[in-house]
């Protein structure tokens, strides 16, 4: 898939930096998605059925029992997005693993949503005290990070819960180390596994030592 422009211009924006790289997902790495969701659907009349681990022909109205059609669902996730510092909260134990790596590497958060959401969920971040530069992208997330990482080698790790996004990842950037991060590991069953050579890890606990070593902290 190509670059997405617009991500291209938001990393461009940022400062030259040669430390090591850690680029992270947002939505159920950083910040719960999967656990307010359900919450939020149902103030909306909806519900969420997790037959499989997909949005599209899992939510249902509750009235009528009818699964909300494509445009319904996108409509859903947007409105959702824009109420998003009503409903997530950090994920448990993310901010202790990002103050244990510290300022020893080069911390990106790479987000799969729509661009016109960028400031507002910058802004929940920072008042998570979250202030890491933020990335929109609405296209694969290899070319974003395969350009974070610049002409140098320097080492790079990444952080999703999508095994589609550690593909990419992995197609654009081979030597990346790659970390399979759920924030509800209930859900797992519901996905493929990640592709081989993925450190599939439980939590952050988990987490923040071994991208520490990854990286050569």
């Amino acid at each position: 898939m190509s670059d997405d422009p617009e991500t291209l211009r938001q990393i461009e924006e940022l400062s030259h930096d040669d430390r090591p790289l850690l680029v992270l997902d947002v939505d159920d790495v950083l910040l719960d998605f999967i656990r307010p969701f359900p919450r939020y659907l149902e103030g909306r009349g909806y519900r969420l059925n997790l037959d499989n681990f997909r949005l599209n022909g899992n939510i249902v109205e509750l009235a009528s029992g009818v699964a909300a059609d494509t445009a319904q669902v996108a409509e859903l996730i947007d409105a959702f997005f824009v109420a998003q510092s009503d409903w997530q909260t950090l994920t448990e134990g993310a901010a202790e693993a990002l103050e244990f790596i510290g300022d020893r590497a080069e911390i990106i958060l790479l987000t799969a949503m729509p661009h016109r959401h960028r400031a507002s969920r910058i802004a929940h971040l920072d008042a998570l005290g979250f202030s890491y530069p933020l990335l929109t992208t609405e296209m694969a997330k290899g070319p974003a990070i395969e350009r974070l990482r610049g002409p140098s080698m320097r080492p790079v790790a990444f952080v999703d819960d999508q095994p589609r996004n550690l593909a990419s990842a992995m197609e654009r950037v081979p030597d990346a180390h790659l970390f399979h991060l759920m924030a509800d590991n209930s859900l797992r069953a519901l996905i493929p596994p990640p592709p081989a050579g993925v450190h599939v890890v439980d939590d952050w606990r988990e987490a923040a030592p071994k991208i520490a070593s990854a990286l050569g902290l």
